[in-house]
């Protein structure tokens, strides 16, 4: 058994003492208190504070790092516990996607922004094999004026991002439909 896996994507660049990265701190805590384990993309800013958060409350964090892909980038922040190294950026994706039995997205910019698409397109394509959509939470009024644009413009289903104003909300949501439950290890 293994406890659910929620992976947390935002922005990288997010400092210390701004407002997202307070939040991103609240968020990972929150999980970590709920039972779940987090993975993100293992590095700083909002990669960070979630990590820190839920690192602080005892929970198991992991990293999916890129090196190839950033070079400049010295490795996993300090409170990643297991970081897994993917050779290109859609493998990274793909690792954390493939991990999670839920999605949230914070603010970020087109790296985020990318993943999240991502997610949603495969929950979108995952009634197609017969599996079940993982629940996509996006925090904040960027993704509120996305989500639903994208939805109109492509003619998709919007109801697969839930667009929240909070991480309060997105931990809510995704402890609820996830019932904090251990899940049979994949």
């Amino acid at each position: 058994m293994r406890r659910p896996v929620v992976a947390v994507i935002g922005a990288s660049q997010t400092q210390p003492g701004e407002p997202d990265y307070s939040d991103g701190f609240r968020l990972g805590r929150l999980l970590a208190q709920a039972g779940c384990t987090v993975a993100t993309g293992g590095y700083g800013g909002l990669m960070e504070a979630v990590s820190a958060g839920a690192d602080e409350a005892g929970g198991r964090v992991i990293g999916v790092t890129a090196p190839a892909v950033f070079p400049g980038r010295t490795g996993a922040n300090r409170h990643v516990r297991e970081e897994r190294q993917a050779v290109t950026i859609t493998e990274r994706i793909h690792d954390l996607l493939t991990m999670a039995n839920a999605v949230i997205a914070l603010p970020g910019s087109l790296g985020t922004f990318t993943e999240l698409v991502v997610a949603w397109n495969v929950a979108y394509v995952a009634p197609f094999s017969g599996a079940s959509p993982k629940p996509i939470v996006a925090v904040g009024p960027v993704w509120g004026d996305i989500v639903p644009m994208l939805t109109d413009r492509l003619a998709t289903m919007g109801e697969l991002v839930q667009c929240v104003e909070t991480v309060e909300e997105a931990a809510a949501l995704v402890i609820r439909h996830l019932g904090s439950q251990e899940t049979p290890e994949e």
